[in-house]
């Protein structure tokens, strides 16, 4: 059995830069209604470097939501109707000063599916060449490498803590995991 709920009404309660807000009425699957808040997003493209040397490139950045700076792989948002690998390929270029030859496709994930309708795209990228850094007017980071076995032992001690960051580093240990064990 599926479940599913159907919207009754939706009411716009904030529209931002980033994101907007509805307040909706639904009809439950047993035939009762409640209220969703939701918090609509353009979705987002991450973007996982590896070096030749098995290196990683991450982004140390402040978050003020959270009050800290973090360690992150290069993402930014999508503008609406962009298309999320060329804005993976973009953030690449803008927060790491790096071009790809070539790049695994590392599936989307939804972050926070309670109440936010954002969508996150992940890529891997290799066979790195240098190109020009521009970060944008109001972005503030430092790009660094690192061992990859590094930076899976940051996510495994909590020292990487941004989902997006969690989520492709251990999906690129994963799929290595899974090609060893096959050869």
């Amino acid at each position: 059995m599926s479940h599913s709920e159907t919207q009754l009404e939706s009411r716009t309660v904030f529209e931002g830069r980033v994101i907007t807000v509805t307040f909706d009425k639904v009809r439950l699957e047993n035939g009762a209604e409640g209220t969703r808040e939701v918090v609509h997003h353009h979705g987002g493209a991450c973007i996982a470097a590896l070096t030749d040397q098995d290196e990683i490139y991450l982004v140390r950045q402040y978050r003020y939501a959270l009050g800290q700076e973090l360690w992150e792989l290069p993402a930014g948002k999508l503008e609406k109707g962009e298309d999320p690998f060329e804005a993976a390929k973009r953030e690449l270029a803008e927060e790491c000063g790096l071009k790809a030859e070539h790049y695994t496709d590392l599936g989307e994930f939804y972050p926070t599916v309670g109440y936010c309708s954002e969508i996150i795209y992940t890529w891997m990228a290799t066979g790195l060449t240098p190109c020009a850094m521009h970060l944008d007017e109001d972005e503030f980071l430092t790009p660094e490498k690192l061992p990859f076995a590094e930076a899976v032992a940051m996510v495994l001690d909590g020292r990487i803590k941004d989902g997006k960051t969690v989520a492709a580093i251990l999906k690129i240990d994963a799929l290595r995991r899974r090609k060893a064990a096959e050869q």
